[in-house]
């Protein structure tokens, strides 16, 4: 374990006493995803290559916010979570985007995004811990690694492939360009709504393996799902995941009576607004 995820440990154990839920069993929330064998593997130096250039086509569309405590905090929330994965090792990195689109993306290799928009509707620490969860699942299962790979132009994982199991140990500059152009591609169609259900079933296992309220996530999809769905912020993510309505019906289903012994877990408003409410004030 790297010694920033080992503090990142320190630091929620011994300051919020959120350990109380390590022992939850996910297999009974949760089934084993679908397979990939019909896909040729890439190994975890490709899927960091693969992931640094999808997330640039994300960092393409809206800049950073420009707030040092509010990023540090997103990363502290989602290197937290990240340690009841089975990839705590991977090098995560969590990051606020400075637009109003309400939306949350990931990337393959561990990058997870938060829009500034979606962060100001949040109201406490276990719903920013729902949504984080639910990214930090797709990157758990490769759905983007996935869909790239399925939907990318023909050549390009040969490409891909070859180049990470023996080859020259990078990615050629017009591989990239192809792949930034499926992953912008991606990002504007979406994932299957398959994808989307089962990482909202896995996000709120972690939630509650990390100590929070698994109710962050139907929390948040309660906002949404009151919100006008004519608002220009909400375009894309309507477009791109499953209605807030479909979700929490898949969710309701699911956690009735499995995760009803966790909803007493902390939703740790104080601090989320400490941060967050500050910022939100400027």
């Amino acid at each position: 374990m790297s010694a920033r995820l080992m503090m990142v440990l320190l630091v929620f154990l011994l300051g919020t006493g959120l350990a109380q839920a390590f022992n939850l069993d996910i297999g009974k929330l949760i089934d084993a995803g679908k397979s990939a064998g019909d896909l040729k593997p890439i190994d975890e130096k490709g899927e960091a290559e693969i992931g640094s250039t999808a997330a640039a086509s994300i960092l393409g569309a809206a800049p950073l916010v420009k707030n040092q405590k509010v990023q540090e905090y997103v990363n502290q929330v989602g290197l937290w979570l990240a340690l009841q994965t089975e990839r705590p090792d991977l090098p995560w990195r969590f990051a606020v985007l400075d637009t109003d689109t309400v939306n949350a993306f990931a990337a393959p290799g561990g990058y997870v995004f938060i829009t500034r928009g979606l962060l100001l509707h949040m109201r406490n620490e276990a719903e920013l811990a729902g949504v984080l969860a639910h990214e930090i699942s797709h990157v758990l299962r490769k759905h983007h690694l996935n869909a790239i790979q399925k939907n990318a132009q023909t050549g390009l994982v040969t490409n891909l492939v070859g180049t990470f199991t023996g080859g020259n140990g990078g990615l050629a500059d017009e591989a990239k360009k192809r792949l930034l152009s499926v992953s912008t591609e991606l990002y504007a169609r979406g994932l299957d709504q398959s994808d989307e259900f089962e990482a909202d079933r896995m996000g709120v296992v972690i939630a509650a393996r990390a100590g929070y309220d698994p109710y962050g996530l139907p929390a948040t999809l309660q906002t949404l799902d009151s919100m006008n769905a004519q608002d220009s912020s909400l375009a894309l993510m309507f477009k791109t995941h499953p209605t807030p309505e479909k979700r929490l019906l898949q969710l309701d289903g699911l956690m009735t009576g499995t995760m009803d012994a966790y909803a007493a877990q902390p939703i740790v408003a104080d601090r989320f607004m400490k941060v967050v409410g500050e910022y939100a004030k400027k």
